[in-house]
């Protein structure tokens, strides 16, 4: 055992057993952190970057046509058959609630955000004849409270499995073991790149695949108005790739990454991966982190980077190091499709505080009874 380790207790090493600490890449990160290897400089990318062309993201067809029908179709046939299940990312750290895990916080009226994600698999597997299995990515952090509200709100069109994200510890910039005012150890959830590792790990992604299941949907707890579209998988299914994309125009304001052309691969970007003298404003759409995923594509691991991450935790600077799911896009065959921001058909309105989620509930009520899930 690594000597630093010595000083972990009882009781964190226990949670760190309990949610798959990896001790080696531990010992990596740390040897990366004191050689200068991790920080902003190092998350650059580099070779020939550009934007994409209009026509490298697809647009979703409006409700109503006659090609929105056609896809509606192709992806309820999918459902049909047994092949469509979903996955909602619920980890992280349980903060910007107040401690409390947000998937469990009343979003609409007395509704969950995650009886509502629920409620709306529970309503395609009506429509379609077919159970649609639901599987929660919690975190150490959200997984006792998540993993009671799975139990209570499966049901057999929509049975609900959870598994958890790994864990890792955080570390001061000089790369020792960082412990907060009370002298206590800090674990976190290290990044929604967890998710195919995780998934794999548990065996829900074998189990899924054994009883027939094909494509995956992706989409965060607290995105509530990114539904379990149709369309949007007859769209994936249509263009033959092995990831689609959802992507959303950009308004002032927004962060986060885009897909860019990283040589002759289009792929998704972080936004603090882009060069200094690269134009972000020059690609009109970005990542809302909605996926729709090959089940056998993402049976394998990939190589995903990891980037150090500077945190303030009770007025401290904190490394963590963390990955992300939207890297899967540079290893497979990605396709881009570009929805709503506004109206019924919108899809991309996160809720990342109490004040935001105040702010778009009269939105968020609209477009779910919209879609039939109130």
């Amino acid at each position: 055992m690594n000597p630093m380790f010595s000083e972990v207790d009882a009781g964190t090493q226990d949670l760190l057993q309990r949610f798959g600490f990896d001790s080696e890449r531990f010992a990596e990160h740390r040897e990366r952190l004191l050689a200068g290897k991790a920080g902003p400089d190092s998350n650059i990318l580099h070779g020939n970057l550009r934007p994409p062309a209009v026509s490298d993201v697809e647009k979703l067809p409006p409700v109503g046509s006659n090609e929105r029908r056609e896809l509606e179709e192709r992806g309820l046939d999918a459902l049909r058959k047994g092949e469509v299940g979903a996955l909602v990312l619920a980890g992280g750290m349980a903060t910007r609630f107040g401690g409390v895990v947000k998937a469990t916080v009343p979003a609409i009226d007395n509704h969950t955000f995650l009886d509502l994600k629920l409620a709306d698999f529970r309503q395609l597997a009506e429509k379609s004849g077919a159970a649609v299995p639901a599987y929660l990515m919690t975190s150490f952090a959200t997984d006792p409270e998540i993993g009671k509200a799975a139990k209570a709100l499966s049901t057999t069109q929509c049975p609900v499995e959870t598994f958890s994200q790994f864990i890792s510890l955080r570390m001061t910039p000089e790369g020792e073991l960082f412990r907060d005012a009370e002298g206590k150890l800090s674990p976190y959830a290290p990044g929604h790149g967890d998710l195919s590792f995780a998934l794999r790990a548990s065996g829900a992604l074998a189990s899924f695949r054994e009883k027939g299941g094909k494509t995956l949907f992706m989409s965060n707890v607290d995105n509530l108005s990114a539904t379990l579209d149709p369309a949007i998988v007859g769209a994936h299914l249509r263009s033959g790739q092995k990831i689609t994309v959802e992507c959303a125009p950009k308004v002032p304001g927004d962060k986060g990454g885009a897909p860019a052309f990283v040589n002759d691969s289009l792929e998704i970007v972080e936004g603090f991966r882009f060069p200094a003298d690269f134009d972000q404003d020059s690609i009109p759409v970005f990542n809302t982190n909605t996926l729709m995923l090959d089940a056998e594509a993402i049976d394998r691991d990939f190589p995903l980077d990891w980037f150090a991450v500077t945190k303030k935790v009770g007025g401290k600077a904190a490394i963590q190091f963390e990955h992300l799911v939207g890297q899967l896009t540079a290893f497979l065959p990605s396709g881009f499709i570009q929805v709503e921001r506004e109206g019924d058909d919108a899809r991309f309105q996160p809720v990342k505080d109490p004040a935001e989620l105040e702010r778009r509930q009269p939105e968020l009520r609209a477009i779910l009874k919209a879609r039939g899930v109130l």
